[in-house]
């Protein structure tokens, strides 16, 4: 694999815009979509969400969580949902929000990360709060495979707000008072210097609905970084706010929907994805 993820995912982006399907197949969609809440019926659901999705947008997001519900049989399902939309000329982001230390954070790297892996996915979410220097290996691993990262930043969950807009005092941080979300940023930037490409392959989470200045989140510190953005659609921000909400980075950006798109049905999914897709290219360039 030559290409890194950012010039993957730079290509993607380009191409096709900023949207990200998202795969939720939660029960009341499941229900909503004729399936049943199993296993079987989300590998369907994924399966249905990837044919619609292919040459559509250029990136998805399987939330993990809702195959792990089911074992064992959950996790075959996401496998064949993972390796079906990777053959389908998809970015697949796995959201699985990983955070460890040691030989566990080493386990779940590889798992996610590995060419080869029962489980390959182009990035995963992770999550910093062990401590920044808990994802170092991991974050080498992605870059050194070709694969991607997107580190939490800022979510858009009220309850994280206290953490990650917190202050820090740290002499050797960018400045001597920090918030703990700049921080965050900072890092990733520091683990994509010298990587190719229009954008670095690793890059954070920061909600679309949160307040970007008070979390430390100039468009400065987060240049060069790809940012995934949940919030979009049933969370309330629109495609036509991309451009206020992001400013210059907003071409960077990967704007997930899940329940917006994914509600419509199977029989109108194709052509949801299209609308949802050409208003994030409106809005971009017009």
């Amino acid at each position: 694999m030559s290409d890194t993820f950012g010039q993957r995912l730079s290509a993607a982006l380009s191409r096709h815009g900023a949207l990200c399907v998202g795969i939720d197949p939660h029960a009341a969609l499941l229900s909503a979509w004729g399936l049943d809440a199993t296993a079987e019926g989300a590998r369907e659901f994924g399966l249905r969400t990837v044919e619609a999705a292919q040459g559509r947008v250029g990136v998805v997001k399987p939330q993990v969580a809702f195959y792990e519900r089911y074992g064992s049989r959950g996790f075959a399902a996401l496998e064949d949902v993972l390796a079906a939309a990777r053959d389908a000329g998809l970015l697949v982001i796995a959201d699985a929000k990983r955070g460890d230390i040691g030989t566990t954070m080493e386990g779940y790297a590889h798992a996610w990360l590995e060419p080869g892996s029962p489980l390959e996915a182009d990035a995963v979410t992770l999550s910093p709060y062990m401590g920044a220097d808990s994802l170092r290996d991991t974050l080498s691993l992605a870059v050194g495979h070709g694969k991607g990262a997107f580190v939490l930043t800022a979510t858009s969950n009220p309850e994280a707000r206290a953490l990650q807009s917190a202050i820090v005092d740290d002499a050797q941080a960018v400045g001597d008072h920090e918030h703990v979300a700049a921080r965050v940023a900072h890092d990733v930037n520091q683990a994509n210097i010298g990587a190719p490409g229009a954008l670095g392959p690793v890059g954070v989470v920061v909600g679309a609905t949160v307040d970007r200045p008070a979390f430390g989140l100039g468009d400065v510190a987060l240049a060069g970084m790809p940012i995934l953005a949940p919030g979009f659609g049933a969370q309330g921000a629109a495609p036509a706010d991309l451009r206020r909400l992001f400013g210059y980075v907003a071409s960077a950006v990967v704007a997930n929907e899940s329940r917006s798109i994914l509600a419509v049905g199977p029989d109108r999914l194709a052509a949801r994805i299209d609308e949802r897709a050409a208003l994030y290219r409106e809005s971009l360039h017009g």
